[in-house]
């Protein structure tokens, strides 16, 4: 009976064991071998939906590499950054690749940057390393409907860039300075990242774009190829066999947007406002 006794007592215990080192190997090895695609597109104005995104796929142990599919001309500086800051943390735990649709300039080149491979097509408009400020003017305007507007202020630059009134000249150094600070964010950003000598990127950090093909040539792009080269790339550098499994995130329409309550940000993508941005804008305004 002892022995008996003694022998369940080492086969629970066995048993226990192998559960203990199944569950641990379960934890450590990847569960499947999983491609998430994150779309970044038209213009960037919100991070909090792209971040999220990205930050669920980092912690989900069956995704094994990201592939952003971007095709954006940029957008707000701010959203820009975070999301910039996003990529770059992600790509320090996984392999991203980086898929450039039509556009992929000024900010949709700034949250690229930071990816462990950029892959363009050869077309792709990129590049566009600049800020850009663009301050309507209703003066005139006003003047001849002989509508005035009255403004207190506790400091004159208070109601800087007002569109009732025009720029004036300090009002203007006051601003291209600020933009000219955000300007060299960005250019070291993107040197960083790319690992480039610095005086390479500012060098042609006057907004000028690029085709993919060119931006080979001067470090702004690794490879050219497609979407599906993009997954291919990005499962390989994962150490993924076969074909990766891809799974995407269904954006919701504008529509559905404005039901769920998210009318703010809806409304704002199509409001011009006063602010920097990191943006492919070829009619010009304000800019570095």
């Amino acid at each position: 009976m002892k022995k008996l006794i003694f022998f369940l007592a080492i086969f629970f215990l066995f048993l226990i064991i192998l559960s203990a080192l199944f569950t641990l190997f379960l934890q450590e090895a990847p569960i499947s071998g999983k491609v998430a695609l994150v779309k970044i597109e038209g213009p960037i104005i919100e991070s909090k939906s792209i971040v999220d995104e990205i930050k669920g796929y980092v912690k989900d142990r069956s995704i094994r590499a990201i592939v952003l599919r971007v095709n954006s001309p940029g957008g707000g500086v701010a959203p820009s950054q975070e999301i910039y800051a996003e990529v770059k943390r992600a790509a320090a735990i996984k392999k991203v690749v980086v898929s450039m649709g039509s556009v992929a300039a000024s900010g949709g080149y700034y949250v690229s940057s930071p990816a462990t491979k950029i892959i363009a097509n050869p077309g792709t408009i990129t590049g566009s390393i600049g800020v850009i400020m663009e301050i309507p003017n209703f003066k005139e305007l006003m003047d001849k409907l002989g509508i005035k507007t009255e403004v207190i202020k506790s400091g004159k630059h208070k109601d800087i860039a007002s569109v009732f009134r025009g720029v004036g000249k300090e009002e203007r150094d006051i601003l291209q300075g600020l933009m000219n600070d955000v300007h060299e964010q960005f250019i070291s950003d993107v040197a960083e990242s790319r690992k480039l000598p610095l005086e390479n990127v500012r060098k042609i950090a006057d907004a000028r774009v690029f085709s993919g093909r060119q931006a080979i040539n001067i470090g702004l792009v690794d490879e050219l190829g497609d979407l599906e080269h993009a997954i291919k790339v990005a499962a390989t550098l994962a150490g993924i066999e076969g074909e990766p499994e891809v799974v995407t995130k269904k954006k919701k329409s504008p529509f559905m947007e404005l039901i769920e309550g998210n009318i703010s940000e809806t409304i704002l993508r199509y409001i011009p406002r006063f602010e920097l941005k990191y943006e492919f804008v070829p009619q010009g305004g304000l800019s570095q």
